[in-house]
Parts: structure tokens; sequence; C-alpha cells
């Protein structure tokens, strides 16, 4: 397995494509005028109004948008954290580090918000989902700071390790290690990636967190009520942060103050690793153009996603849930029968609908319908293999196990607004037309021509000019890559009669091939 991260910078936002193996799998955007929420940032509230109904309060953050607190999200050690904020505020604290300071007695998991919290109240809070559509943030006062290798909890004793370390032993000597060198006062979550490492590693990590925790608390004692009193990290450190590990071979920007950045977090958290930071200065060939990430933006964002062999998912959006439905294209195969054709067609649109998922960001409710398949035995192949194909996704989910219909679903944590890239261009044709992006019907010409060459001894290839003239540009031009794949030549005809995304393929007396 192979990762890069590309970063590219522009005027008002930064991109930011995860790759995996060459192929797009995470897509981010960090835009100058951005939400003023980030989830990670941490606030002094306002209460606004606590609802009896809801169990819940809105808060006022200092910004358009109230958030939402729910008294689940308000954390069992709330007194002891309003006390903090109260004595903080007043001056009365100068001692930032808890080592000292008493816990207050937990509040009950099933009481009522109006009973915790009133009107006009200062509470310390933090976002956990941005904000989405006509909602604004959802918030939980339940803090904590992420850093590399550990998560710090102030206002608790726990040490917790992450479920994802398998090993017994290796997770009784991280929280071994853990317990030496916390601070009283302190809980701590032990991140996937701490496995392996020293307790000088673990350390310094937690000093980092234990600083912005003091630098928050040192602010907290001016800042006016409501004001954010710590911010999450910029994007490029936040997903390095997330999911840098061993096997990153390659970072590339093309903004040199963001590649100073970069390699200056990277020094922090993988010293050894500062040498794949690479500063892309290119003129002639745009960062996102020489890794292919535009034509796999253009590919993978569309209600229809085509993938191997033929086959295609749609997918469809509502207010209540996503649907995804995988297609089989009605193509030929080398299966053996009817259920190892559906098998194997299954297996492809898994690995991909785990792709689609993180790359779109898609949260809530997702069905899937795959094809039938009658062997139960198929269907735990499949459903063992998509949560594999998942197991990288950071965001919390859940799939249940396939009903008889070939329905899965699953669940997925929703933090910020899913990712929607406009796919369709206007129509050279028709002023106020759309069409699709010119790559997918390059894409699908291939896929109907995959499917239909074995069958025909010589095919004829009718298209716009202009599509001809990609098809047969380049040494080794697409034509000459079909050659040697099928081992037959595709005669092109350019038919200036066509609409730009018109096409038809023809037998060698002439009759038109119909793509089934």
């Amino acid at each position: 397995m192979n990762k890069e991260l590309i970063i590219r910078s522009g005027s008002d936002a930064v991109d930011f494509a995860l790759l995996k193996d060459g192929k797009l799998i995470e897509l981010h955007k960090e835009e100058e005028k951005q939400s003023n929420f980030a989830v990670g940032d941490i606030f002094i509230a306002k209460i606004r109004k606590p609802v009896a109904g809801l169990n819940a309060a809105f808060v006022n953050l200092g910004h358009e948008k109230d958030a939402f607190l729910h008294y689940h999200d308000l954390g069992p050690n709330l007194p002891s954290l309003m006390k903090f904020i109260k004595l903080v505020s007043a001056g009365k604290i100068k001692d930032y580090s808890l080592k000292n300071f008493p816990f207050e007695a937990e509040i009950n998991k099933d009481g009522t918000i109006t009973d915790i919290l009133s009107p006009n109240q200062s509470i310390l809070v933090q976002v956990v989902k941005e904000p989405i559509s006509t909602k604004g943030p959802r918030i939980s006062s339940e803090i904590s700071l992420a850093g590399r290798y550990v998560v710090l909890v102030p206002f608790s004793d726990r040490v917790s390790v992450s479920q994802k370390i398998e090993s017994r032993e290796e997770k009784d000597r991280l929280k071994r290690l853990v317990q030496s060198i916390k601070p009283k006062g302190f809980g701590v979550i032990v991140r996937t990636v701490a496995e392996g490492k020293k307790v000088a590693e673990l350390d310094k990590d937690l000093q980092t967190l234990l600083e912005r925790w003091m630098s928050m608390s040192r602010r907290l004692q001016t800042a006016p009520h409501p004001s954010k009193v710590l911010g999450e990290l910029n994007k490029a450190s936040s997903i390095l942060r997330d999911v840098f590990n061993d096997t990153f071979s390659c970072i590339h920007v093309d903004d040199e103050d963001l590649y100073l950045e970069t390699k200056e977090y990277l020094q922090e958290i993988a010293p050894d690793k500062v040498s794949i930071v690479k500063h892309y200065q290119s003129k002639d060939l745009p960062l996102f153009e020489k890794y292919n990430i535009e034509r796999q933006i253009k590919t993978s964002f569309g209600k229809t996603v085509s993938m191997s062999k033929g086959a295609y998912l749609i997918i469809e959006h509502t207010e209540a849930l996503h649907v995804i439905d995988v297609n089989s294209g009605n193509r030929s195969s080398k299966a053996t029968s009817q259920e190892d054709t559906a098998l194997e067609v299954n297996m492809i649109a898994a690995a991909e609908i785990a792709r689609q998922l993180r790359l779109r960001d898609m949260g809530g409710i997702i069905v899937v319908d795959f094809i039938d398949m009658q062997n139960p035995e198929n269907r735990k192949v499949l459903y063992d293999f998509l949560r594999e194909e998942m197991s990288d996704d950071k965001a919390k989910h859940k799939i249940l196990p396939p009903s008889k219909f070939g329905l899965i679903q699953i669940t997925r944590q929703r933090v910020r607004p899913e990712v929607n890239i406009k796919t369709r261009e206007e129509d050279p044709n028709n002023e106020k037309g759309e069409i699709e992006a010119p790559i997918l019907i390059i894409d699908k010409i291939a896929s109907d021509l995959e499917r239909i060459i074995k069958d025909h001894k010589k095919v004829v290839l009718n298209v716009h000019p202009f599509v001809a003239a990609y098809l047969t540009k380049g040494f080794p031009s697409l034509r000459s890559k079909w050659f040697f794949e099928y081992k037959k030549w595709v005669k092109i005809i350019p038919r200036d009669a066509y609409t730009y995304l018109e096409y038809h393929f023809l037998d060698k007396e002439g009759n038109e091939i119909i793509v089934k």
C-alpha cells in the first residue's frame, strides 16, 4: 500500500487529495471565507435557551448560527468544568494544571438539561459536528485535545486504549506507560498510531497537548463570552495528524509557505519522514493534473459511477438516507454461474462503495442494493469484505449483515457537510443545456467497447471530431492501447453532424452494434 497527500493552493481555498496506490480516496477543502466553525474548535459560550422537550440547549458561540448541545453531550464532569471556568474567569486560579483542583460530583446521565443549565450561563464547549445546511454546529462540553498519539481529556483520570490495537500485550504496555506519565487531573485516550511507540514519543505528544490546555486557560481568563479560545490545527496539519503513517511515500505541495508549514509539522510528529515533503514548482502542468486527480474527480462525483468489468453504481440522495444501487451492466463474464458473476460484481462494488463514502464524506443512513445472491456463504464473504474495505475509514460507522434480498445498511458518522462537486459541464451545442464531463464519455466508450469487441471481427466507431481527435492523438493513443489489449484495430470516423457526446459503434456491414 502506498499513500500520497497532494496539497493544491488557490487564491481563495486549499484543496487536499489523499491517494491510495494512485487512487483518490479522500478530498478536503479549506476555504478562506469558510464557516467560523471547525471540528475541534473550543469556545467559551453562552447558553441561549435550554429546551426541556428536546432535553437540549441552544448555545450562542458568537456567530449567526446558534449551536446545539444535547444533555448526553454535557459529559459527566460538567460540574468540575463549570467550576473551573468560573474560577479562571474571576482570576482566582493561576495554576491550570488541575493537579490540585478538586473534582465536583458527576451529573446524572439520565437527568434533565433545565436542571443543569440556565440562560446566559457561560460554558466551555467543543465543536463535534460542523454546520450542515440550515443547522448550526453540534457541540459537546466533554472537552478533549487530540494529538498525534494520544488524546488529552481534562477532569478525568481514566486511561483507555484504541480498540483497533488488537494485541492484549501491546494494550497493557501502552496503558502502563501512559499511566506513568499522565498529568494528574487528566484522562488519556491512546490512539491506534501509538502502537509500538516508545514512552519518550508519547510523553512529547502529551506535553504538547498539556501546553495547549495551559494556553487556552490563560486566554480564558480575559476572553469575552462568547468567543473562540482554542482553534483546531490548520487542515494540512489535522489531516496529517489523523491519517499519517509509514505507508505515506510522498506529500506534494505547490505553495511555498504551505510547504514550509507542512514540513515543520512533520518535523514534530515524524522527523524521519520530513524528506517526503516535496515542493511542486512546475509551471507546465498543474499539480492536480499531474497526479490525475482532476480526472478522478470528474469520474467519481456523478450520479453514475463506472467501475471495472462494465459494472456501475447509481448513487441517489433523499432527505432521510442515501441509496446506492449496484448494477452489473449485463456484461458477459468468465464466471461459471450467475451466482459467481453476482459475487464478482458485488466485490468490485464493495471496494468502490467504501471509497465513495470516504470521498464524498457521506453520513447518516446508507442503503446499498447489491446484486441478489442465493448462497448465504457468498453473502457472508461480501459482508466481511466490505467491513475490511471500510476498516481504514476514520468516521465512526456500523455495517449490518446483508438481508436475503441483498440489501446492506450502513450508518456513518457525519461531522461536516457532504462533498458535492458538479461534474456536468455546459453543452457547446446548447447554451442553456448541460452535458456529462467529456472525460466521462471517453470512459463510457472504453467500457462499451470492452463489452462488444469480442463478439465482432471489425468495429467502427463514429464520434464527434473533438472526441475522435482525443482518441487518436499522441503515442500511444487510446486507440493504440485498445489494439494492444484486444488485438483488433478500431476504425474511428469523425462525424461533424454529431453532438459533442454522441457516438455509435458499427459492425463490418455498417449495422449499428447495440450495447446491452
